[in-house]
């Protein structure tokens, strides 16, 4: 038994943090009071410092309280986030959402942009210049104002600008050749080609036309 300097408790050696220098091998204060100490110093360097240490707040369980909002929220309202002590993000959902509209905002201009760099490595800059060099029509079947950007998904190299139709076909076929030859020979029977599978098969597929300056186009890093 060893009694704390700070609350004056005779308590068990294992309620005392380790301490190699000292006799016992145990420190002054329990742990209770040094958890309590820790804190009242944190506090200190923190206001030295010109911050403001916020102050827990006690929710019920199961329950988590948001920093935005000011409002103790089910734990199922917060993000999982296994870096918190608690498997969920210091944020409800709502304003973590908020958040991020914010930040997208704030760095990029807009969600659009933020997508357009982060998924393909170019800018809104990039895809209208490739707008116009389709004349402002689908790479595929010559849609107006296509909006979809495709892209090799092995290469991660930007192709072009589809409508969602065709974005969606190539999507579809995970962008095989021979699935798209087996199509065009099932909807064209009467296409000139040798008979069986490889006839089927030996159909070409009109490839779109190569864009000019194709230097912006650039694969996925990771």
């Amino acid at each position: 038994m060893k009694v704390c300097l700070d609350c004056r408790q005779d308590k068990p050696l294992q309620e005392f943090p380790r301490a190699s220098r000292r006799k016992d091998g145990r420190g002054s204060y329990c742990r209770e009071c040094m958890r309590a100490r820790s804190k009242a110093s944190y506090r200190v360097r923190q206001g030295k410092a010109g911050k403001v240490v916020r102050e827990p707040v006690l929710v019920p369980e199961g329950y988590k309280w948001c920093r935005d909002c000011e409002q103790a929220k089910p734990l199922e309202d917060f993000c999982r986030n296994r870096n918190e002590p608690r498997g969920r993000a210091q944020y409800c959902k709502v304003c973590h959402n908020a958040r991020s509209r914010e930040t997208r905002e704030r760095l990029y201009g807009g969600g659009r942009e933020y997508h357009l760099q982060r998924r393909y490595g170019i800018g809104q800059v990039d895809v209208d210049r490739m707008l116009a060099a389709q004349d402002g029509k689908c790479a595929v079947c010559g849609k107006a104002d296509p909006e979809h950007v495709d892209h090799d998904h092995k290469t991660g190299t930007v192709r072009g600008l589809l409508c969602f139709n065709c974005n969606q076909a190539l999507g579809n076929v995970r962008d095989s050749l021979r699935v798209l030859r087996g199509l065009i020979a099932y909807l064209d029977p009467e296409a000139d080609r040798p008979s069986g599978i490889e006839g089927r098969l030996s159909v070409l597929v009109r490839a779109a036309k190569p864009l000019p300056d194709m230097a912006w186009a650039k694969p996925r890093t990771a």
